[in-house]
């Protein structure tokens, strides 16, 4: 999932080179090539299928691949072959940690708080809001739009950087990317658990993540020139950007009105910055937890040769997914993929509720890329040759997708 549900690419990724140039202020800059953008999938999904078959047709369950924390933690383990079965040009550009040591009760500590957040009164999490930000701190309902057009009324979340309360006091770039630089809202006299339970899921997913893009970096340096402060563990280290996001999906007394459709709970996308870290979503039913009572609900994804599969990972598993950006930074040698989430459906539906949380692991807003002449994704956005800062890329992102700044 992305912090940004409702950004759309299309259904096949992009293929990157593995050229890089330094422009004239010495930093390191990355180009998108030409290459044919079809790839073959290892994890052979039986049937292709097009958008329009999404409603009527079932689809492949394929397990995510897996790294024990216990290799993880090893930096001389060779992973090469996990990552690229999982990130690599034929993956499904996702992956778990299995065993992560204290992971399990920290996520219960965090899901279980999101519907306390919101059920919180309406005067509160109005105070909760940051409108200059886009909404990407603090709370959001409803400001967000579904692949409609509609407001997304079926999600709350809440935002805030786990790592940095105040990422910089600097005015000037708090004006220009209020989405990165803004300060956390915390609801610290009605709800002080929150900021706790928030941050210490976040620091210990945010520190699993700098793990593995260091086997990330060790396996895209077999194919291309990596130098010392060039690798996505750097590049996420030194990054002011990440974001968390705790989010709860409310009852419906009638169950899920959309439910013919994959992507009923969260639209189709393809995350734009680096890694994102997943948690198992926990669904709940009175205030109690429970398993989720319709097997086909859950993660999708389309794979490089258009074919679209289900994605399943461990209740106490952390999945890692790649996103747009660590394409282009790993020269094509890790590659995202589009996906979306599907709600249960069916009678058992009615008055279920799910809270699960993602950390977007991003660089920082002055680091720079650049774009081609022939831009493939994001097309309408972007312009030939563009040269910009992720802060910038993000900010064209949010000014499409989100409402403009207030």
């Amino acid at each position: 999932m992305s912090s940004h549900s409702q950004l759309m690419t299309p259904s096949t990724s992009l293929v990157l080179s593995k050229t890089r140039s330094h422009n004239h202020d010495g930093l390191n800059t990355y180009r998108f090539s030409k290459r044919c953008r079809s790839r073959q999938i290892l994890c052979r999904a039986k049937t292709t299928v097009s958008a329009e078959s999404e409603s009527q047709s079932s689809f492949p369950t394929l397990t995510t691949v897996s790294i024990p924390f216990s290799q993880l933690k090893d930096k001389n383990a060779d992973l090469s072959l996990k990552i690229d079965e999982g990130f690599g040009r034929n993956g499904l550009g996702i992956l778990s940690v299995t065993d992560v040591p204290g992971y399990s009760s920290l996520r219960a500590n965090l899901l279980h708080l999101a519907p306390r957040l919101a059920n919180l009164p309406k005067e509160v999490k109005e105070d909760l809001e940051d409108p200059h930000s886009r909404y990407n701190f603090g709370w959001s309902h409803g400001k967000e739009k579904l692949e409609s057009g509609n407001p997304d009324l079926l999600k709350g979340s809440f935002y805030a950087n786990p790592i940095l309360d105040t990422p910089t006091t600097d005015p000037c770039l708090i004006q220009r990317y209020p989405s990165y630089c803004g300060s956390n809202i915390w609801p610290r006299s009605s709800l002080p658990e929150l900021e706790v339970a928030f941050k210490a899921l976040g620091k210990l997913m945010f520190d699993v993540g700098l793990m593995l893009a260091y086997h990330c970096d060790q396996y895209v340096s077999k194919g291309m020139k990596i130098h010392k402060d060039e690798g996505l563990k750097p590049i996420l280290h030194r990054s002011r950007c990440h974001k968390g996001r705790l989010l709860y999906y409310f009852p419906s007394q009638q169950g899920i009105q959309d439910g013919n459709s994959i992507s009923s709970w969260c639209g189709w996308h393809t995350d734009h910055g680096s890694l994102t870290g997943l948690t198992c979503g926990m669904f709940m039913r009175d205030g109690r937890e429970i398993p989720c009572p319709d097997s086909a609900a859950g993660l999708y994804i389309r794979t490089r040769s258009d074919q679209i599969v289900k994605v399943v990972y461990g209740k106490d598993d952390i999945a890692y997914q790649i996103g747009e950006t660590t394409e282009i930074l790993s020269g094509g040698y890790l590659c995202a993929t589009p996906h979306c989430v599907q709600a249960p459906k069916g009678k058992g539906t009615a008055g279920i509720e799910r809270s699960t949380f993602a950390l977007f692991m991003q660089p920082d807003w002055d680091e720079r890329l650049s774009f081609p002449e022939e831009i493939h994704i994001h097309k309408e956005l972007i312009p030939s040759n563009a040269a910009l800062t992720f802060g910038e890329y993000s900010e064209i992102l949010l000014d499409k997708y989100y409402h403009q700044k207030q």
